[in-house]
């Protein structure tokens, strides 16, 4: 990993699950696992892959390269300048073990579960 391009900061979140004290219902919300130096990049598919696959720019998909960690997974959160986004793809292990790239997309409230 070129350290020089590892130049934004990255939360990634994990999901923890409490128990309402007053119902004994489950209630689930994102801590901090780590905050660490990453390369952000924007994906913005050509025209010809929006069309063919049906991708929506609104979610704002994005590349994220960080070094290397065994604890992300599909079931984690990344927060990249006060942005939600969740993992879409990946992890995929770059090198040895040098690092790992995730593929993220903005959280969209318009009818798209979590």
């Amino acid at each position: 990993m070129n350290a020089g391009k590892l130049n934004r900061r990255v939360t990634i979140l994990q999901r923890v699950r409490t128990q309402d004290p007053t119902y004994g219902t489950d209630l689930l919300s994102w801590a901090p696992l780590a905050t660490v130096w990453a390369e952000v990049q924007d994906v913005l598919p050509s025209r010809g892959e929006r069309v063919a696959t049906e991708v929506s720019l609104a979610s704002r998909p994005a590349r994220v390269r960080m070094r290397w960690r065994d604890d992300v997974s599909q079931a984690n959160r990344v927060e990249i300048d006060g942005r939600q986004m969740r993992v879409v793809a990946g992890p995929a292990m770059l090198g040895l073990r040098e690092g790992l790239e995730i593929m993220v997309e903005e959280l969209s409230t318009e009818g798209q579960q979590p």
